[in-house]
């Protein structure tokens, strides 16, 4: 039979993200191959450049501010981004938590 997983998030197991200095993230879970939900952090001032991702992704932003392709989005709001649509920049205005849910594999973040 299955059960609940309870995770505690504990500030020493985040993982730095070493492209984007000032960005962290703590795995959640892997609802589907390859997919994931994941906590991001980003101090203010950090940049993910544009990029896309080979599958969709959800988007919630829990704490702070964040622009994301000139929309400035704050605690509260909620974007989905398609497969294989052009995202970003991501600008951390302050520092921001997010949480993300990736249906697939991440991919490789380049500008396309």
């Amino acid at each position: 039979m299955s059960e609940q997983t309870f995770i505690q998030i504990n500030p020493e197991r985040w993982l730095d993200i070493e492209q984007f200095p000032g960005a962290k993230f703590f795995p959640l879970a892997e609802p589907v191959s390859q997919g994931s939900i994941h906590l991001l952090t980003m101090k203010a001032g950090t940049t993910i450049p544009i990029h896309t991702h080979p599958c969709d992704e959800y988007v919630y932003v829990m704490k702070g501010v964040v622009e994301t392709g000139g929309k400035t989005c704050s605690s509260g709001i909620f974007w989905f981004t398609p497969a294989h649509t052009q995202q970003g920049p991501h600008i951390a205005i302050t520092d921001v938590e997010i949480l993300t849910i990736r249906l697939g594999e991440m991919g490789v973040f380049e500008s396309p």
